[in-house]
């Protein structure tokens, strides 16, 4: 009984993970590594580390309601 019960908590773990993930932002660079092959191929993407400056220095540049 104890071992049917893991696949369904562990896939309910794994949907809060996500959810909390696009909430927060933190899945915003796999989605532009995504968007960025399907419209830029053969082009090669921003690094991890300018993708996150560059989002942080627009969200700076242009102020839209958020909590902080």
């Amino acid at each position: 009984m104890a071992t049917a019960l893991f696949p369904a908590v562990r896939r309910s773990l794994g949907t809060v993970r996500w959810y909390l993930e696009g909430m927060m932002g933190a899945d915003a660079y796999r989605r532009y590594l995504d968007h960025h092959a399907a419209t830029h191929p053969g082009c090669d993407p921003m690094s991890e580390r300018q993708f996150w400056k560059d989002k942080y220095d627009w969200e700076e540049r242009n102020p839209q309601g958020r909590c902080c």
